[in-house]
């Protein structure tokens, strides 16, 4: 990205993919302290300020690199190099402590979940606030769980922060949840994760900056229109980890239209070198735009048999037949037909009882039940029902005919993990909530754990009961379909 296509990224280093397979083998590689803290030194003399600096701190995210898309099941720790005192140079230097002091407990909270394993119900919520002085309390709350959960204090030295957070980013490729999604999508478990170590980009610096993930197409329908959510004021967790009611992405037009502009050039230049679909992941710091990272987006089956027919008509990417053909091998071209057959009109006559995103296309029904492990231990079709999901309830996603949560957006992992799956999903129903005696709505209990509820993942729409579907046609078939049926048919020929 930033030498060929001339994008903006964070300027930073990568630990190969060798390296992560060497810590699986023996632990951590000798001299490999010395090569991060080269690679560090080196960072720091380009941009001017250095870990662990005082007076101008230089902070780095974390973050995992997967040859192979996996979605919300490998780590990144974000803000690292923030101290007791890197804290007090960060509030002088940006001239706003709250951002600082926030700052500094959001990494926190990622060091305590990731690299010391404290369950994330232990941690305190702490909602992003205006006053520096409740931030400041929200994070000296947090050490105080992070000591009695762990038995130490996070550590003061950023190169201690570095090196253990690295260390857990190698070990969340043999997470429970990374070794399900592995076995699901078929990955050798063998091949492990890069770790790119970034300069840090802040988007929690007032409302002109923010954070967002977009596809340059829609992954469940396949339009060419951009698809995605955008989080004013916020870090990136924040929009993937589905506990945020977030913005679609056309919501940055209206607010900074250069940046949406700047974006949209950024999007095209990204698909037309991958001659594909890509999410990209970006943050807008006080008005400037950086592109943080990459990789060929997660689609619906219908969106995929689009997007492959459209492609092999645009002049700039220009698949062959073939290629299209490859992109949509029989079994999911089926399942773009079952797509078409499940957007029928509802026959059912019961009463939708919310109405959230759309964010994996497909009708279904089955029993509701409320956790992963109730899930997995069912005989029976299930819909998982959660306020928000986790990569830890990748499991139990695997095991559902759909996910209904009543948080989060269009590119939340629920969203992103259900759609690469083909499992229908409704994500962001605000007027439900979840709790153990079912779905409510209106205080009242609307489903108990047990009833069939079903959810249009096409529509976002939810109700109680099962419900009947149209059946499709050839000739409800859309153009991309007999397009890439006649495209087979033709290569087979040759």
């Amino acid at each position: 990205m930033t030498k060929t296509l001339q994008i903006p990224v964070p300027p930073g280093f990568t630990i190969g993919l060798g390296i992560s397979q060497l810590y699986r083998d023996g632990g951590w590689p000798a001299g490999l302290d010395a090569v991060l803290a080269d690679h560090l030194t080196e960072l720091g003399n380009k941009l001017g300020r250095h870990l662990g600096d005082r007076a101008d701190p230089l902070l780095v995210s974390v973050r995992s690199g997967a040859p192979v898309s996996m979605p919300g099941m490998l780590d990144t720790v974000l803000n690292l190099g923030l101290n007791d005192q890197t804290v007090l140079g960060l509030a002088e230097l940006a001239d706003d402590e709250r951002f600082a002091w926030n700052s500094y407990r959001r990494f926190a909270e990622m060091f305590a979940t990731i690299v010391r394993n404290i369950p994330a119900e232990a941690i305190p919520r702490a909602e992003n606030t205006s006053s520096a002085e409740i931030a400041r309390e929200n994070l000296a709350n947090l050490r105080d769980v992070v000591i009695r959960e762990s038995g130490e204090d996070i550590p003061q030295d950023p190169h201690i922060q570095l090196r253990e957070t690295v260390e857990a980013v190698f070990r969340s490729w043999d997470s429970p949840r990374a070794v399900a999604y592995r076995e699901h999508e078929n990955i050798d478990p063998n091949i492990g994760t890069a770790v790119s170590i970034q300069s840090m980009v802040f988007g929690n610096r007032g409302t002109d900056s923010g954070t967002g993930v977009v596809f340059t197409r829609d992954p469940n329908t396949g339009d060419p229109t951009l698809y995605g959510d955008y989080l004013p004021n916020a870090q990136g967790e924040d929009v993937v980890a589905g506990i945020a009611h977030t913005m679609e992405i056309s919501a940055l037009s209206a607010s900074q239209p250069r940046v949406a502009e700047q974006l949209e050039a950024v999007l095209r230049k990204l698909e037309v070198h991958y001659r594909d679909m890509c999410d990209v992941e970006f943050t807008v710091e006080q008005g400037k735009l950086w592109v943080l990272q990459t990789r060929v987006g997660k689609r619906g089956a219908r969106a995929a048999a689009r997007i492959a027919a459209d492609m092999v008509e645009d002049p700039e990417i220009a698949l062959t037949t073939a290629e299209a053909v490859e992109r949509v091998p029989n079994n999911l071209l089926d399942r773009a037909k079952q797509d078409c057959a499940a957007s029928g009109h509802r026959k059912s006559d019961k009463d939708v009882i919310a109405t959230g995103l759309p964010a994996s296309p497909g009708r279904v029904s089955g029993r509701l039940v409320l956790t992963a492990e109730a899930a997995v231990e069912s005989e029976d079709d299930v819909i998982l029902a959660r306020n928000e999901t986790s990569p830890e309830d990748v499991m139990g996603m695997s095991a559902s005919v759909g996910v209904l949560t009543t948080c989060g957006g269009l590119v939340s992992h629920a969203a992103v993990v259900a759609r690469g799956w083909g499992i229908p999903a409704v994500v962001g129903a605000k007027e439900l909530t979840v709790d153990d005696r079912g779905l409510f709505a209106d205080g009242q209990v609307q489903v108990s754990p047990g009833q069939t509820v079903t959810i249009d993942g096409g529509t976002g729409e939810v109700w109680v009961g099962g419900m009947e579907t149209d059946e499709a046609t050839e000739t409800d078939y859309p153009r991309e379909i007999i397009l890439l049926e006649q495209w087979r048919s033709e290569l087979a020929r040759e």
